[in-house]
């Protein structure tokens, strides 16, 4: 039985789609099956998963509406072990309110999720910033969740919220464990950077903050303007190598 891990963030441009694609790579790349499935109607996992230029843009939204079988969303990328679902057409829709709607009142995306652990050993989610039908539905299914905490002061005003939802969905769900909160966009030598990190590290129970943070580098922002993870496009960036060791981290702690 595979794993189903998260990625939530109360408020978006935090890393999250970043997290989600480069760590499902790193899972791939070690040799576990992986799906990644984007369920964040903005549909930002097309633009960084590594497809082939002119893929197919139909996704989860096609398959809940019933207008795509499962087996005409679930999309190949560069790497064997790797398939992504991607949003589908919602992404290009400007109100996104009967998705969530559709989400929060079917068993689609719970079963979906429940038939992909049968198959893969790990499947990651990304999911709408915020705690909204979506992200409660996939906490729902979920063994395991990161939260992304980028390193600028804002940030830290939003991060109890999130912890406060994500512990009561834990109480209905007693398989989810809240594996850490991910320090993102680190700028080493910036005072306010490096200020998060203090508070949040002196804040925390140690236990709940993985201990690298994930640098801000060029390389991250080249590859998804490239359509690429930057684990694969450029492995030796200390972005690519905080993403993969945190794969190396969690794969010890899922089996």
């Amino acid at each position: 039985m595979g794993r189903i891990l998260s990625i939530v963030s109360q408020k978006g441009g935090v890393g999250k789609t970043t997290t989600a694609v480069n760590l499902a790579t790193a899972f791939a790349r070690r040799g576990l099956k992986t799906l990644l499935i984007d369920a964040d109607p903005q549909g930002a996992v097309r633009y960084g998963v590594g497809l082939r230029r002119g893929h197919p843009t139909v996704g989860f939204d096609d398959y809940l509406r019933g207008e795509r079988a499962l087996r005409e969303v679930i999309l190949p990328t560069a790497l064997p072990w790797l398939r992504v679902i991607l949003a589908g057409s919602v992404s290009e829709a400007s109100d996104h309110s009967e998705f969530q709607r559709a989400v929060g009142e079917t068993t689609v995306l719970s079963d979906l999720l429940a038939m992909a652990r049968e198959r893969c050993h790990v499947v990651v989610v990304d999911t709408p910033p915020g705690l909204g039908a979506v992200t409660r539905r996939v906490l729902a299914s979920s063994q395991h969740v990161i939260v992304p905490l980028q390193c600028e002061p804002l940030a830290l005003q939003t991060t109890p919220q999130i912890l406060r939802a994500i512990q009561d969905v834990i109480t209905a769900n007693e398989e989810l464990t809240l594996e850490g909160i991910l320090l993102t966009m680190f700028d080493e030598g910036n005072p306010a950077a490096e200020r998060v990190v203090r508070y949040v590290r002196e804040h925390l129970p140690q236990h709940l903050v993985f201990d690298a943070p994930v640098p801000r580098t060029s390389a991250t922002a080249d590859a998804f303007a490239a359509g690429q993870p930057v684990v694969l496009r450029a492995p030796a960036d200390p972005a690519s190598q905080a993403y993969v060791n945190l794969a190396t981290l969690l794969a010890e702690r899922f089996a």
